[in-house]
């Protein structure tokens, strides 16, 4: 059986954080085995992370999995928020390299993830169950298909226990990469980054930034919709839910859903499933 999981994005205003309990509502009466919360680099807005992070596991009772970044953030940083997340009983850790955010003149103490996976097991031991980014279509930034995979063991021997790929819309790369990491001789479990389409021009930008391919049948018919937003709710859920059957049906050991804090494109794919 596939596991399910949700990955939210810290709120910074009254509004964000009214749309995040909205979502964490609504999805949260799906079967799923935890929630993740993605990494406010730099200075002050560390603090969203730990704040959402606490809200969903004090307020909700959920299983919260903050994301940790290299960009920004020094030994002691890092050393009291995992100190401050065994406080509060949290078990799991997604570690990830992170972009430096704009205006930010240090990369921190960490310049690659398998340097913050070292880390951590080192200050926690087998505390933290932790998660790593991979990219079935490959880093945007890496040299080639063949140094990314390697980038991609040394997290593993670093000691994660699992990764969560970026969003993709063709299940054949998803596989094709599952048996490269195979034969690389890493066994972890591989879980499918899933992206609804809500907004089709956000998800061209959100592509372009992470080299996330949207295949070019996708993106004709989408843009063929114009400004008929139902119909590409509807049409892309059933792309989605579709790319998830047979993610599942091949082996796929879970869906780790990109929610960007709306529930209801999330919820138009798990209802098709």
């Amino acid at each position: 059986m596939a596991t399910i999981s949700f990955e939210f994005f810290p709120p910074k205003t009254d509004e964000q954080r009214d749309g995040l309990e909205r979502a964490v509502r609504a999805l949260k009466a799906h079967p799923h085995e935890y929630v993740s919360v993605t990494f406010g680099a730099g200075g002050s807005t560390l603090s969203y992370t730990v704040e959402a992070v606490r809200g969903l596991k004090l307020g909700h009772g959920l299983e919260a999995a903050p994301h940790l970044s290299c960009m920004g953030g020094t030994r002691e940083e890092i050393r009291a928020l995992l100190d401050e997340y065994r406080a509060l009983g949290l078990r799991r850790i997604v570690a990830l390299r992170g972009d430096l955010p704009s205006g930010m003149a240090s990369l921190g103490d960490f310049r690659y993830a398998s340097d913050l996976v070292a880390f951590i097991r080192s200050e926690t031991g087998g505390h933290f169950h932790i998660e790593v980014a991979c990219y079935p279509e490959v880093h945007p930034q890496a040299e080639d298909a063949h140094a990314d995979l390697a980038h991609f063991k040394r997290k593993i021997e670093a000691g994660a226990n699992g990764a969560i790929t970026q969003y993709f819309y063709n299940a054949d790369g998803y596989f094709r990469f599952v048996e490269a990491v195979r034969r690389s001789g890493v066994d972890v479990p591989v879980v499918p980054g899933i992206m609804p389409i809500g907004n089709f021009s956000q998800l061209k930008r959100f592509s372009d930034m992470c080299g996330a391919e949207i295949p070019r049948w996708l993106g004709r018919r989408l843009a063929a919709f114009g400004d008929d937003v139902e119909s590409i709710r509807e049409f892309s859920a059933d792309v989605v839910a579709d790319l998830c059957r047979k993610l599942v049906a091949g082996g796929a050991p879970g869906l780790h859903f990109y929610t960007l804090n709306r529930a209801r494109p999330t919820q138009a794919i798990l209802e098709r499933l």
